[in-house]
């Protein structure tokens, strides 16, 4: 594979959502998986650092998870199907959801020639 060739990996991203305010999810972070195997090693981290602070049911929602759980969701990616862990700590949603996908490589401009037009490009003075 060529470096201007799309890499397949998986998208992760974390999600919480007050369920008690009604308010829509919001994305805590996200993260660009190389495989399937580094997909759930990140749910897999996140949960066992939360779980000290977490209320007893949250808990074992997580600890179900990493115990039972995550050998489901790993051969669900390994077949391209996405995935999503979600665990709810008192009045909060968290939902974490994997999903295959396929990175395009980004082109970088070192060692391109720029436009004419970028060098004489002035930002403007602050007023």
């Amino acid at each position: 594979m060529t470096n201007d060739q799309p890499r397949r990996g998986y998208w992760c991203e974390c999600w919480t959502q007050d369920l008690n305010e009604g308010a829509e999810p919001a994305l805590l972070a996200s993260f660009d998986a190389h495989s399937a195997s580094q997909a759930d090693r990140w749910v897999a981290v996140a949960l066992r650092t939360i779980s000290p602070a977490l209320d007893p049911d949250a808990s074992d929602e997580a600890w179900t998870w990493l115990y039972e759980g995550r050998i489901q969701t790993r051969r669900a990616l390994l077949r391209a199907q996405p995935c999503a862990v979600t665990i709810t700590q008192a009045s909060t949603l968290i939902t974490w959801t994997i999903r295959p996908a396929l990175f395009l490589q980004l082109a970088h401009r070192q060692g391109a020639e720029l436009p004419a037009c970028a060098y004489a490009f002035k930002p403007h003075a602050a007023d």
